[in-house]
């Protein structure tokens, strides 16, 4: 369900200067940053390096895997 909120606009243009940076709209970069933050939080002796990790093996999981039939 999407959601209005009012953000800084100092959040925002770093948002889209970040967002530039890894090809993603400026909602997903704001929902990538809300993610660490929130794991960060309810685990405040990971690493960020960790935690980036932990949200690439999630997308990882997310994407299907298929056996190539190339021999």
């Amino acid at each position: 369900m999407a959601t209005t909120i009012k953000l800084s606009d100092e959040l925002v243009a770093e948002a889209r200067r970040f967002s530039e940076v890894y090809s993603r709209s400026v909602p997903k970069q704001i929902e990538y940053w809300s993610r660490i933050g929130k794991i960060a939080e309810e685990n405040a002796d990971l690493p960020y390096s960790f935690i980036k990790d932990i949200l690439l093996a999630q997308q990882e999981s997310a994407i299907p895997f298929t056996f190539s039939s190339a021999h």
